[in-house]
């Protein structure tokens, strides 16, 4: 697989409250996260952090055994997720200047072309092919309630004025119960993961158009995130980009 990691603090913010990273094991384990920090919390770019480097130290010092199936690395993922907000949380308490701190999170272990994906929060995962991108996630978040009960429709909801108010997050609360899914990767396909910084200012066309481009991954990562800022960048923009092609230009 090929891959790209780009951050961007955009065109607003003074801090990048994101965090990204793809960590690769010896025995060709690899991890994707993705976590955005509570804007307008305390301390948010340090949740995200402590997130994303606390994960890739328990990814990294797994015993494989727990790596054997797509369940137990399901289980293995959930069971992460939930010791990592039990981390954060506590931290949270007992660091004044971080009290209130949160983060969203996408975490996604890929066993050859298996990717198994935890996710908390809003940031997202889209699976794209030549013909179509697909969202893979879905956000935690007030207007997806209202969605579920049947007040608003889909459409509806990607213009809400609420529809950055998230339900759920790591390290808000003392427990956590993250959603899980399972992607099968094919030759020719991407896998998008992205905070809220891309996903509000670009629509799944704009994505699908850049992506079906023939230029380097890296190329469309920093297209993706251009695209973006162009559209007014209030936030902080983070992806990665994970190619399933066994040729790219």
């Amino acid at each position: 697989m090929r891959y790209t990691v780009v951050s961007d603090i955009g065109k607003k913010r003074a801090v990048n409250e994101d965090s990204a990273t793809f960590i690769s094991r010896d025995d060709s384990y690899q991890l994707a996260i993705v976590a955005d920090g509570m804007g307008g919390h305390n301390a948010g770019d340090v949740a995200s952090r402590m997130a994303v480097t606390h994960f890739e130290e328990l990814f990294l010092q797994a015993d494989v055994v727990h790596f054997t199936s797509s369940e137990l690395i399901e289980e293995w993922l959930v069971e992460t997720v939930k010791e990592l907000n039990k981390t954060l949380y506590h931290y949270s308490l007992t660091h004044e200047d971080c009290h209130g701190m949160g983060t969203t999170l996408i975490a996604v272990l890929f066993k050859e072309n298996h990717a198994t994906i935890c996710h908390v929060g809003d940031s997202r995962v889209y699976f794209v092919t030549d013909e179509e991108i697909r969202l893979v996630t879905r956000d935690h978040s007030y207007v997806n309630i209202l969605v579920d009960n049947g007040e608003i429709s889909e459409e509806e909801a990607e213009s809400h004025p609420k529809k950055n108010y998230i339900i759920k997050s790591l390290g808000t609360e003392s427990t956590i119960e993250p959603d899980s899914y399972k992607v099968e990767l094919v030759d020719g396909s991407y896998m998008l993961i992205c905070s809220d910084g891309l996903s509000n200012k670009i629509s799944t066309n704009e994505m699908l158009n850049i992506i079906k481009l023939e230029t380097t991954i890296e190329e469309k990562g920093n297209q993706l995130v251009q695209l973006a800022n162009d559209h007014g960048g209030e936030d902080n923009i983070t992806l990665i980009l994970i190619s399933k092609d066994s040729e790219e230009v």
